[in-house]
């Protein structure tokens, strides 16, 4: 399936199967080659954005924020073709999400703390200042806002 069908998918479907689409979408462009903690941990990055309402109210408004994660950096035209790694992503969504509905203090997370990330293999960014959080697979956690 391409992006471009996901992400018109998401703007029809109801809530919350439009917020676990935009981010299994999140999860499968970042993270479809790492373990469950590193997808988690990209998911909870999403969503803890989310509750901070700086890059939107829901998770697609949040990873379809300009040049924030790659669901705006991949050209649209992308086929989603690793169905095991899609059916991966779409539970650690579903996971998430459901973690996420818990009051905070009964949360249980995997980067506290963490609103941004980045592959270790790509250039630090200038907003990552300091040691990281946590490196996890391939990505490193930071707490810039």
């Amino acid at each position: 399936m391409k992006l471009s069908w996901l992400l018109w998918l998401a703007s029809v479907l109801p809530q919350p199967l439009a917020d676990q689409t935009c981010l299994a979408t999140t999860v499968y462009l970042e993270a479809r080659s790492e373990p469950a903690l590193g997808q988690l941990a990209v998911a909870e990055v999403a969503l803890r954005r989310r509750d901070r309402g700086r890059w939107g109210d829901n998770v697609c408004a949040v990873v379809s924020a300009p040049r924030q994660f790659a669901v705006t950096t991949t050209p649209k035209s992308f086929e989603i073709a690793n169905v095991p790694a899609w059916n991966k992503a779409w539970r650690i969504a579903g996971e998430a999400l459901t973690m996420w509905q818990q009051p905070r203090g009964k949360r249980v997370v995997v980067v506290p703390m963490a609103d941004h990330f980045v592959k270790l293999d790509e250039a630090q960014p200038e907003w990552a200042k300091g040691a990281p959080l946590a490196r996890i697979g391939e990505h490193s956690f930071f707490a810039v806002n």
